[in-house]
C-alpha cells in the first residue's frame, strides 16, 4: 500500500442518512441489485424530519420501502443522527464502515476504519464492490497530559484545526495514540474523529481499549468488543504531540472551520443563539455539562437557547438524569433527535445576529440564513455564553460565579432502545416488496459518454475552499428536493451566483474553474449531478476535496488540476476554452497530461488528472454507472 496509489477496501458496513439515501436506494435499483451484501447496511433519518409539505414524508416512506426491499435496517425518523446511532447500536472495533455522510468518519472513535463517501460509492460496496480510494498516509497524533478544567474534546480538534486548517488532513488517516487517550471517553473521541472531516482527512482511528469496553459495556454489547491497538513501535509517515494539559477554551469563527481563536481573544462579542448538540458533541456528557452550568440560573433573553439531542437513547438518559429539566427550566428549547439546525433544517439565526453552536461546520449560508454569522465552540463555552448573552471563556465565566467545574454523576448503564430500529426482511418477503414513490421521487438521470472535444465557457470562477454547501446548497429550501434531481439543479452554485442555473442552461457544455481544496465539506454527491444536469463537463481546479473529486468523475465529470498554478489567474469568467484529444489522452497508460485552449486570449495550459484506469473508463462512459452497465 504505497501513498498515493489506489487500493480497494473489502466493506464490513454501510450507513445512508435520508438526504443521500434516496439517490443510494435509485442506484442500488439501476445496478439491478436483489439484496445488499454487506454484513450490515442501515438506512437513516435524521436530515429531513421536518414535515413542512409532503416533500419529506414522501422520502421517508420511500426510503422504508428500499430498506425492505434491499434488506437494510431502517432508522425511524427522530430515532437520532446516524453516526452516535450507528457508534451506540451497530459499531464494532476493527469493521470498515463507509457512509453517504462526510461525518462516518466520527466511528474511528470505536476503533473502526470508517471513511465518507458519495453515495455511488456505498451503493456499489453495497452490491458487493470494494471502495476504490488513494491509500493516504498514516498521521500518528500522541496525545499527552489530561484535559484542564473548563476544557473538552471539542477544543482537541479545534486545536488540530488551528495549527493546520481545513486542508491538513488531505489524503491522510489520523491516527491517535499516547497517554492522553486514558482520560477521553469513547463519545469524547467521537466528537475528536467527527470532526477530522473538517480538516480534510479520510478517517480518524482511537484505539480499542477499555474505553470502548466501557462504551459497549453500557450499550449492552460488550460481546462486541475486541482490543485494537498499535503494536509497540508503531511508526507513521507524519508525526504530531498535543499536551493536552495546555489546552484553553477555542471557537472557530465565522465562516470556517479552520478560522480557530482562543475564545479569550473575542470575549464580550453578542450573540442572539445558542445550539448544542448534532454528531459533533453527541454524548450525554456534553448535554449534562451544560445543564450543570445553567442549573438554577436563566440565559440571557436575547439569546435563544436550542437544544438538539443526538439520538433517541441520549434524549432518553438526559431526561431520566434530570438533565432535560435543568435545560429547559434555564430556558432551552427541545428540538427532536436529529440533525436539524446543523444542515439548516430549522433554527436559523436571525440575520445580523451571532450565532454559537457546538456543531462541526459554519460555511456561509448552511444554517438556512443566507448572511448568518456561525462560530464553532465546546458545550462549555456555548452554555457559558447563552448565559452571559456574548462570547464567554468558561473559565472566566467560573471565577466571576466562583464555581467550580461541573463533576457529572452519569449512569454507567444507559437506556437502550432499539425499538425504532426495523430490521431488514427476510429474503421471501423483500423480493415482493413495491418501491413507493412519491410525485417528488424522481428517476435518475441518462447520462452520456464524454465526447472527444470539450468546447465551452467558462461559466463560473470561484476561489478557494468553496463547499459542497455552496455548489448545491442544504437547508429547508433545497433539501426537500434531494429526490427530484431536475427540481434541485434550480439551486446549483445559487450562493455564489444566483444566476449560475439559467446561464448554464442557455449554455450547455460549460466549464469551472476554482481555486484549491474545490468541493470541501459534506459528501453530498448531488454537487457532482446537478451541475453535471446543467451541462458542466470538466472542473479546472488548482486542487480538490477527496470526496467531490470522486463524485465528479463517478458522473462523467473531467476533475483537472493546474500544472502550474499561476494559469489559474490567467483565465477569466466567461473564456471560452478547448481540449481536444481526450478519448486518447484518458484511455492511453502514459503521463497524464492535457492542454486546454483558451480560445479567448491565444494561450494554452498544462492540466494533469489523477485518475486511475479504472476512473478514466467511468468518465469516458459519462459515469460509473453507464460504465457498470456497458461491462
Amino acid at each position: 500500500m504505497v501513498p498515493g496509489e489506489e487500493i480497494a477496501l473489502r466493506v464490513d458496513q454501510t450507513l445512508t442518512q435520508d438526504a443521500t439515501g434516496t439517490l443510494v436506494m435509485q442506484e442500488l435499483e439501476a445496478l439491478g441489485l436483489d439484496r445488499v451484501r454487506t454484513e450490515l447496511s442501515v438506512q437513516y433519518v435524521d436530515h429531513n424530519i421536518l414535515q413542512a409539505d409532503e416533500r419529506n414524508a414522501e422520502d421517508h416512506l420511500f426510503l422504508r420501502s428500499a430498506a425492505h426491499r434491499f434488506g437494510l435496517w431502517y432508522s425511524k425518523p427522530g430515532n437520532g443522527v446516524s453516526h452516535p446511532t450507528h457508534m451506540q447500536r451497530f459499531g464494532i472495533p476493527g469493521k470498515t464502515l463507509i457512509g453517504s455522510d462526510s461525518h462516518t468518519c466520527a466511528a474511528g472513535a470505536l476503533g473502526m476504519l470508517a471513511i465518507g463517501t458519495g453515495g455511488l460509492d456505498v451503493a456499489l460496496a453495497m452490491a458487493g464492490e470494494p471502495l476504490h480510494l488513494r491509500m493516504p498516509q498514516i498521521w500518528g497524533i500522541r496525545l499527552t497530559g489530561a484535559l484542564p478544567d473548563w476544557v473538552s474534546a471539542k477544543d482537541v480538534i479545534l486545536e488540530l484545526l488551528r495549527r493546520h486548517g481545513v486542508k491538513g488532513g488531505l489524503g491522510r488517516i489520523l491516527e491517535y495514540h499516547g497517554p492522553g487517550l486514558a482520560g477521553l471517553s469513547a463519545m469524547d473521541r467521537h466528537v475528536i474523529a467527527n470532526m477530522g472531516a473538517e480538516l480534510g482527512a479520510t478517517a480518524s482511528v482511537f484505539p480499542a481499549d477499555e474505553a470502548v469496553r466501557d462504551f459497549l459495556r453500557a450499550e449492552g454489547r460488550e460481546e462486541d468488543y475486541r482490543p485494537l491497538v498499535a503494536e509497540p513501535g508503531a511508526g507513521y509517515e507524519l508525526t504530531e504531540e498535543i499536551d493536552l494539559a495546555t489546552l484553553e477554551p477555542l471557537i472557530a469563527m465565522p465562516t470556517s472551520p479552520g478560522n480557530v481563536v482562543p475564545v479569550r481573544e473575542v470575549d464580550g462579542t453578542r450573540i442572539g443563539q445558542v445550539v448544542i448538540g448534532s454528531s459533533a458533541n453527541p454524548g450525554l456528557r456534553d448535554y449534562a455539562v451544560a445543564a450543570a452550568m445553567v442549573k438554577g440560573r436563566q440565559t440571557s433573553g436575547r439569546v435563544s437557547f436550542d437544544v438538539n439531542p443526538s439520538s433517541r437513547e441520549v434524549l432518553q438518559d438526559m431526561t431520566r438524569t434530570g438533565v432535560t429539566f435543568d435545560l429547559i427550566a434555564a430556558g432551552a428549547r427541545i428540538h427532536q433527535a436529529g440533525c436539524l439546525g446543523c444542515i439548516g433544517m430549522g433554527q436559523a439565526p436571525a440575520s445580523g445576529r451571532h450565532s454559537l453552536r457546538t456543531f462541526p461546520r459554519n460555511f456561509p449560508g448552511r444554517s438556512g440564513t443566507a448572511d448568518d454569522s456561525v462560530w464553532l465552540c465546546s458545550p462549555e463555552t456555548a452554555a457559558a455564553s447563552a448565559l452571559t448573552g456574548v462570547i464567554t471563556d468558561p473559565r472566566a465565566w467560573a471565577l466571576r460565579e466562583d464555581v467550580g467545574p461541573p463533576r457529572l454523576d452519569l449512569p454507567t448503564e444507559v437506556s437502550v432502545n432499539r425499538e425504532m430500529l426495523e430490521p431488514p426482511l427476510p429474503p421471501s418477503r423483500a423480493a415482493h416488496v413495491e418501491l413507493v414513490r412519491g410525485p417528488n421521487i424522481s428517476a435518475l438521470p441518462t447520462l452520456d459518454p464524454l465526447p472527444d472535444e470539450l468546447a465551452g465557457p467558462v461559466l463560473l470562477k470561484v476561489g478557494d475552499d468553496v463547499s459542497t454547501d455552496e455548489i448545491s446548497p442544504a437547508g429547508a429550501q433545497a433539501l426537500p428536493y434531494r429526490s427530484n434531481l431536475p427540481r434541485l439543479a434550480e439551486f446549483t452554485l445559487t450562493r455564489i451566483d444566483p444566476g449560475y442555473p439559467e446561464r448554464a442552461r442557455r449554455a450547455g457544455t460549460h466549464l469551472i474553474v476554482a481555486g484549491e481544496n474545490y468541493g470541501q465539506g459534506s459528501s453530498r454527491e448531488h454537487a457532482a449531478i446537478t451541475p453535471r444536469l446543467l451541462g458542466l463537463r470538466a472542473v479546472l481546479a488548482k486542487s480538490f476535496a477527496r470526496i467531490h473529486w470522486q463524485n465528479l468523475a463517478n458522473f462523467g465529470v473531467l476533475a483537472l488540476e493546474f500544472a502550474d498554478p499561476a494559469d489559474y489567474g490567467r483565465i477569466a469568467q466567461g473564456d471560452q476554452l478547448r481540449l481536444g484529444g481526450l478519448h486518447a489522452a484518458l484511455e492511453a497508460d502514459r503521463e497524464p497530461q492535457l492542454l486546454v485552449s483558451n480560445v479567448t486570449k491565444g494561450e494554452e495550459y498544462r492540466v494533469t488528472h489523477r485518475l486511475s484506469g479504472r476512473q478514466r473508463s467511468a468518465v469516458l462512459a459519462g459515469g460509473v454507472i453507464p460504465a457498470l452497465a456497458a461491462r
